[in-house]
């Protein structure tokens, strides 16, 4: 929650939320609906620590929905921002529009994987936590105190929050969770990954091809 605010706070929350001045429309329901999910994160927690368990797992049907319109939206905001021609300065809009789409692929996965697992509660909240990881890396690159956005640098940093969760596996059972493991690899595998096929020029021919569909 604090990670987000900070990012966001100069040129959404405290901008006016649906005040701000944001380029679209599309943009603005994509910033409601992600904010909806971190505080929503927050709520399903603190319901979890007070004992209200049916109260978690009927409010959580309602959060695997939003997780599916919030990959439908995040699609569309990165979309628009390619036709845009916008991104970080400095960026091609065409290799930076590979990172918005694959946090959502990593995103749907895990949190398809965490509805799955939803009965093997270990299992569905260390899911559930790396796969909001995903969504860190926009936030972090709109820190204050950096003079440029840049997501290789905040994508970095957003691995904080899987070494903290590393080492909550190890202090409470003594080992790392298989699922700490595997969705954390899939995370870093992915957002590396994307780096170099970016730069291809099939991905460059494909972004092009959106661009102009949706232009």
């Amino acid at each position: 929650l604090a990670t987000v605010f900070l990012g966001f706070a100069r040129t959404y929350y405290l901008a006016g939320i649906f005040h701000a001045p944001l380029p679209s429309l599309i943009v603005h329901i994509h910033g409601a609906a992600f904010s909806c999910w971190i505080l929503l994160l927050v709520t399903q927690t603190s319901i979890v620590s007070a004992g209200r368990i049916q109260v978690h797992r009927r409010l959580g049907i309602a959060g695997f929905g939003l997780a599916c319109l919030m990959v439908i939206l995040g699609v569309l905001a990165a979309t628009d921002s390619l036709v845009r021609q916008a991104g970080p300065p400095g960026r091609d809009p065409r290799f930076f529009y590979i990172i918005p789409l694959t946090d959502m692929l990593i995103f749907a996965t895990l949190i398809s994987c965490a509805f799955r697992f939803r009965s093997d509660p270990a299992t569905h909240k260390r899911l559930i936590l790396i796969g909001t990881v995903a969504l860190m890396i926009a936030a972090i690159a709109r820190w204050p105190f950096f003079l440029q956005r840049n997501p290789i640098r905040a994508a970095f940093l957003s691995y904080i929050f899987l070494a903290f969760l590393a080492a909550y596996d190890l202090w409470s059972t003594h080992k790392l969770h298989r699922a700490t493991l595997w969705a954390s690899a899939f995370l870093i595998f992915v957002q590396q990954i994307r780096m170099p096929i970016g730069k291809t020029a099939a991905w460059h021919a494909f972004a092009a091809w959106v661009q102009s569909i949706a232009h």
